[in-house]
């Protein structure tokens, strides 16, 4: 078995489901960005700032990892500066060959100066079609509720995927904090996304037990589950998730840092890939968690001694799970399938 280089890890073409358009800025885009819209930092010293702004070790629990959102929104309040973010982290992932990106974020946390969630999306997805026009990467947006709104918040962001469909928006999350705030009370937003054909992934098993991932699944019909870290702690759940081939969003990095494991050694990833589950490597949040895709496949070998055919399960089940058509997901897994057998030499298999 040839060893796991990142420097082929960086050649090879990779998709990345679960990243957070306003936890993945550039801190200078920040510094400037707040300098252009006169916005108060933390600091103004970089060094400092991102200090202030990336998890370093672990916090507390997931509500202190969120209140890192509040630095990297206040400046994203405007539609320049929501089509510049959504540019930059389309350039910075194609850096990496990610061949296709999907990008979360809720545009009723950007009204603080008056835009519209209209126009809030209508930059976000002129910023990726113009990465999209220079970087050899496909993308699509995925409208965020927020678990701890209004049920008429999640009705809104859902009439806005809806209305959005076929114009970059490619799928309806749930996220926010888990714990007190279950799915199934959002549940008259998931009738509209789903009684109109939209993809859905949720937040779920993160902070939560199993009973969040079982809502995520049998109540507001999720084809994918972002995390999904405490899943092992039911069976029968796990065997449902795995003959149904809903993928799991695995974000290692940040799963260690908002305390949903005492040590990054106790994630059940490697229990999950030798059972046979569908997984797929995601950064959750480049900036706040301080991490890369690269990164994260290199702590997967590192800690798990996951290797390259471990690492082509990853990529081919995140591009089969991807929200693309039909047609885009098998030329894309055929590509990086076929890319792999070279490097490993074993000769090309039909996938």
């Amino acid at each position: 078995m040839k060893p796991v280089r990142r420097d082929f890890l960086l050649e090879l073409p990779k998709p990345e489901l679960h990243c957070h358009l306003d936890g993945s800025l550039r801190l200078d885009t920040i510094l400037d960005l707040a300098q252009k819209d006169k916005v108060e930092l933390p600091s103004t010293d970089r060094d400092q700032l991102e200090k202030a702004v990336t998890v370093q070790g672990q916090v507390k629990n997931l509500e202190t990892y969120i209140d890192k959102f509040q630095i990297t929104l206040s400046v994203l309040q405007t539609s320049d500066a929501l089509q510049r973010a959504a540019f930059e982290l389309a350039q910075d992932a194609a850096a990496e060959n990610v061949r296709h990106l999907e990008v979360r974020y809720s545009p009723i946390l950007h009204q603080d100066r008056g835009m519209t969630p209209m126009e809030s999306l209508d930059a976000v997805i002129a910023g990726l079609h113009e990465a999209e026009k220079e970087f050899n990467i496909s993308t699509g947006v995925i409208v965020c509720g927020i678990r701890n709104f209004s049920i008429e918040s999640s009705i809104l962001l859902a009439e806005l995927a809806i209305a959005y469909k076929y114009r970059g928006v490619i799928g309806y999350d749930l996220a926010g904090v888990e714990e007190n705030f279950p799915a199934k009370d959002h549940l008259e937003a998931f009738y509209l996304i789903r009684n109109n054909n939209v993809n859905v992934t949720l937040h779920a098993g993160e902070a939560y037990g199993p009973a969040s991932i079982h809502q995520a699944i049998h109540y507001c019909g999720a084809n994918r589950i972002g995390h999904g870290t405490r899943l092992r702690e039911d069976g029968d759940l796990m065997n449902y998730i795995n003959d149904h081939r809903i993928c799991l969003e695995v974000c290692l990095t940040s799963n260690y840092q908002t305390g949903s494991l005492k040590k990054i050694e106790n994630h059940p990833v490697k229990f999950y890939h030798d059972y046979g589950l569908r997984l797929s490597l995601n950064t959750d949040n480049r900036l706040i968690s301080g991490v890369t895709l690269v990164d994260e496949y290199m702590l997967a070998h590192e800690t798990f001694n996951f290797n390259m055919l471990d690492f082509k399960d990853f990529i081919i089940s995140g591009f089969k799970s991807a929200f693309l058509e039909h047609r885009e997901r098998t030329k894309l897994i055929k590509e990086v399938a076929h890319q792999i057998d070279d490097y490993l030499g074993v000769g090309n298999q039909k996938y």
